[in-house]
């Protein structure tokens, strides 16, 4: 008896479990700054994210304050597309997409393993402070138990990437 009411019940958590999209694996806020260099000026980027997937594969989409769309990217091996203002456009790499949204190469693969407190595995790292250095960034952890994630890079022209998450309530 109790096994035909939970196989009666079944298409209705399948569809419960349906409604909507799924919650996103990292989502919060993201500010970008790149400062002043070789003639171009200093430049700041900011938006609501969400991120899902890992460096192979994924998708992140940026909003602005209203909840505008403002791009998103989605990315598997040798193919990542890019819709934003602009239109539709594909890279072979992350990096050429990052270098076309952003004006600046950001290790977006990498990114998705630092936003979760990690290094990424596809290059190695070294402890730094409260965090580590990897692909010529420095990652700061130290308040990461808050959901605050900041890579900067020091070479010309220096770039500053600051995260927070959200935190499920």
């Amino acid at each position: 008896m109790r096994r035909r009411a939970a196989l009666a019940a079944l298409p209705w958590l399948v569809g419960c479990a349906s409604l909507g999209p799924a919650p996103a694996d990292l989502s919060g806020r993201l500010a970008l700054r790149v400062d002043a260099s070789a003639g171009q000026p200093s430049r700041s980027f900011s938006a609501d994210f969400d991120l899902r997937g890992d460096a192979e594969r994924g998708t992140l989409r940026l909003t602005g304050a209203l909840g505008a769309t403002l791009a998103e990217v989605r990315w598997q091996p040798d193919r990542t597309e890019l819709t934003d203002a602009q239109g539709a456009r594909t890279f072979d790499t992350l990096d050429a997409m990052a270098q076309a949204l952003f004006g600046e190469a950001l290790p977006l693969g990498a990114l998705t393993d630092w936003l979760r407190g990690r290094p990424w595995r596809g290059a190695t790292s070294a402890p730094a402070g409260r965090g580590f250095e990897q692909l010529g960034w420095r990652v700061d952890l130290a308040s990461f138990p808050e959901g605050v994630v900041v890579a900067t890079r020091e070479r010309a022209p220096a770039v500053s990437l600051r995260a927070r998450m959200e935190r499920p309530q």
